[in-house]
């Protein structure tokens, strides 16, 4: 049974209308699997060397175990964003003689050939044959392979319960990032329990029975989960939810760009790509910590700058650079209704501002690492509110391609074009030469400086700027329009 579910799913892929596009992103997603795949078994062929070299005093394999815990959080999150679960048309499949379980086992038995699986194995299985060739005990080394092989499944399976969570997602990113700070503070050594706990499963190999039961419990779990729940009229009920409804009152105070903030705002929550962008934003807050705390990029400072703009403008470059395909769906509708075109792009330039000022403040912490970094940051943020908004939706003019906010955000290229890439040059590098050149030549204050000034001379001609972009989204508008109505774009 399972290979007749696999002929079906072979035919119902060649026999799609949209096989030369589902081909194109199946081949470049390989290719893109094949690089991620032979880039880990590099990794891990070399782990052991360079773990050795970092730690002479340390046994690789309970180092590896002691950061094992933050792999497998971090798989995780991967695989909530990433992995796509395996999903089968299965409504004609309940009319004919077919046993639910056979379906169900399909579904959950098709997920273990998943990449995601691969990764880790391509990673720890060079690492375990290096160490038997440097003389590890062959049945304790395979032991702890197998191991590993349990937990990576049972995060395969667990994340087929937590997958779109919004609220498990949170939980996870403070997990990580608490369990990070407890040990960058040195307030508790957690590494070397947990190391120790993983690190027995490779001294007694008697105790692999534990990854492999929690690999056949959360497989049984979901088994219950999937097999009650495959019955025809299962998908003909209709699902009844509580309305809820935001007024959404406090942005009557912004006058008359408050309805367009209005829509933005839900438009933002109520759909998973744009809500994506929003939680991406959050968590680049951190972005700066692997720069900070390196020491190769402690001085760079033109580095320093990088991660200024990109954690203040975060939610500039991955939000405002779709501008206005965000609306693709009814901006005709729009534009053939009596609406201020300037107060549109004004309350887009509104929201970006907002975002900037925000993940400012959340950066502020960084002058843990000393004064420069919120100087810089804040620099950048003022750079990014007066040149990088009136850019950023002066390429949205260029955007013709439409979107579906229904669709995940990851893996998924649709609304990108040219323009996506070439903005990020301008977006990045301009303010990074002009910081670095004044920075070598005159002096670090002064650059600053510069970038600041620079920033607030771009908001203070903010009227005159939007005009003109204003302008130019109204010559274009009905080739805008005529791109947004490809549904294939």
């Amino acid at each position: 049974m399972f290979q007749h579910f696999v002929k079906l799913q072979w035919k119902s892929f060649f026999r799609s209308a949209g096989l030369g596009k589902s081909l194109a992103i199946k081949i470049v997603m390989i290719f893109f699997g094949i690089y991620m795949l032979v880039s880990m078994a590099g990794l891990g062929a070399l782990l052991f060397t360079i773990l050795k070299k970092a730690f002479p005093d340390i046994d690789p394999v309970l180092k590896v175990s002691e950061y094992m815990m933050y792999w497998l959080l971090i798989e995780l999150v991967l695989r909530y964003f990433m992995q796509k679960l395996p999903v089968m048309n299965i409504k004609p499949l309940l009319t004919l003689p077919i046993k639910k379980s056979a379906i169900t086992h399909y579904i959950l038995s098709s997920s273990v050939f998943s990449v995601y699986n691969f990764l880790s194995l391509f990673l720890f299985v060079p690492f375990c044959v290096v160490l038997v060739l440097n003389g590890y005990p062959t049945l304790n080394v395979l032991v702890w392979l197998i191991s590993i092989a349990g937990l990576v499944l049972t995060t395969n399976y667990i994340n087929f319960v937590i997958n779109k969570s919004d609220t498990i997602l949170i939980i996870l990113g403070l997990l990580i990032a608490g369990l990070y700070a407890i040990e960058y503070f040195e307030i508790f050594s957690l590494l070397q329990y947990v190391g120790k706990l993983f690190y027995t499963l490779y001294q007694y190999p008697l105790f692999v029975f534990i990854p492999i039961a929690t690999a056949m419990g959360s497989y049984y779990i979901n088994y219950n989960f999937l097999r009650n729940r495959i019955y025809l009229d299962q998908s003909l009920k209709k699902k009844t939810k509580v309305a809820e409804t935001s007024d959404l009152g406090w942005t009557k105070k912004f006058g008359d760009i408050a309805p367009f903030l209005q829509l933005d705002l839900k438009l933002i929550w109520r759909n998973k790509r744009t809500k994506t962008q929003v939680f991406v934003s959050f968590a680049m807050i951190f972005y700066g910590l692997f720069f900070y705390t390196m020491e190769e990029f402690a001085a760079v400072f033109p580095m320093k700058v990088f991660v200024g703009l990109f954690i203040t403008g975060i939610f500039l470059s991955n939000f405002g650079q779709f501008i206005p395909a965000w609306d693709s769906a009814y901006y005709s509708m729009m534009m053939s209704q009596n609406i201020p075109l300037r107060k549109y792009l004004e309350s887009k330039a509104g929201l970006i501002s907002v975002s900037v000022v925000l993940m400012f403040l959340l950066s502020i912490p960084y002058v843990y690492f000393g004064w420069e970094a919120v100087a810089i940051n804040l620099s950048c943020a003022l750079y990014n509110l007066g040149i990088n908004i009136p850019l950023i939706l002066l390429a949205g003019s260029q955007n013709k391609k439409r979107i579906d906010l229904d669709k995940s955000a990851f893996a998924n290229m649709q609304g990108t074009g040219a323009i996506q890439f070439l903005i990020l040059l301008p977006l990045f590098g301009i303010p990074m030469i002009l910081f670095s050149l004044l920075h070598f030549l005159i002096s670090f204050e002064v650059a600053v400086i510069a970038l600041s000034i620079i920033g607030i001379a771009g908001f203070a001609f903010k009227k005159p700027l939007l005009d003109w972009i204003t302008e130019i989204y109204r010559k274009k508008k009905y080739a805008t329009i005529a791109g947004f109505k490809e549904k294939n774009s």
